[in-house]
């Protein structure tokens, strides 16, 4: 018992790797380093398959690339609508920064994800390029006038959400890839061989790339709905003739109009 409470707490811990020696030491943490990690393997990955691309005779890589490109164009611009088209290339990178980063336990780093402040400094990217996009859509005027939408009562509420949905997205992303964490490490100590390979290939694959989908979806979801513009509603056309006219003296001209 005493074994698997240490390797819980060693687990969780994030540790150190080096310190900077500017302002009295800046602690550079384990999840920054494999950040910078996924994002070198990310970099080098563009930079090798947009090399030496043809109109005329594309290679497998230019073709390869061109058929990942569309496919997240299509998923993620289908996600956010036809008012939100230009942020799918933001989104596209945060999905494949987030898949990467939750497999990283395969190559025996730690995932960045299981740092509070990883997923923390997500989800605020994400809140504030929600209401930017929502500013941009609606101007100022019209980005103030959505909190009182659809009624005015709900204005607490719509103004708590700038906190409940980074707050959200934060904890969801952090408590999955935690809680993968605390369930191989328990299975790893019941059930040493075997099982806990099959099951990492579900937690730090197909989970760890359903936790990066489930993130996107939610912010474009969001960022849909912050660019959103409401159809005015259309005004009733006031009906011509004299203000107290009777149904007698309407019939009555009518049949007037009929004898003539």
């Amino acid at each position: 018992m005493g074994s698997l409470a240490d390797d819980l707490k060693s687990g969780l811990t994030v540790k150190t790797v080096f310190t900077i020696p500017l302002f009295g030491g800046i602690p550079v943490k384990e999840s920054v380093v494999v950040t910078w990690i996924v994002v070198a393997v990310l970099a080098v990955l563009g930079i090798w398959l947009g090399h030496g691309l043809s109109v005329r005779n594309p290679s497998k890589r230019q073709l390869f690339a061109e058929l990942v490109v569309t496919k997240l164009d299509a998923l993620i611009g289908g996600m956010l609508g036809p008012n939100a088209k230009e942020y799918t290339t933001y989104l596209e990178t945060v999905l494949l920064y987030i898949g990467l980063a939750n497999i990283m336990g395969i190559f025996g780093f730690v995932p960045p994800t299981k740092d509070l402040n990883t997923t923390a400094a997500l989800a605020i990217m994400s809140i504030i390029l929600i209401e930017a996009a929502g500013i941009r859509a609606r101007k100022v005027g019209g980005w103030l006038h959505s909190f009182a939408e659809p009624v005015a009562v709900v204005t607490p509420i719509n103004i708590l959400e700038i906190v409940i949905r980074p707050l959200s997205l934060c904890m969801r992303l952090f408590g999955n890839v935690l809680g993968s964490f605390v369930i191989m490490t328990l299975i790893e100590h019941v059930v040493p061989v075997v099982l806990p390979l099959v099951l990492s290939l579900y937690f730090d694959i197909f989970d760890g790339f359903i936790q990066a989908y489930v993130f996107v979806f939610l912010t474009s979801l969001f960022i849909s709905e912050a660019c959103e513009i409401p159809t005015p509603t259309p005004k009733k056309k006031r009906l011509k003739g004299k203000r107290g006219k009777t149904a007698a003296d309407a019939s009555a001209e009518n049949t007037t109009a009929t004898a003539a």
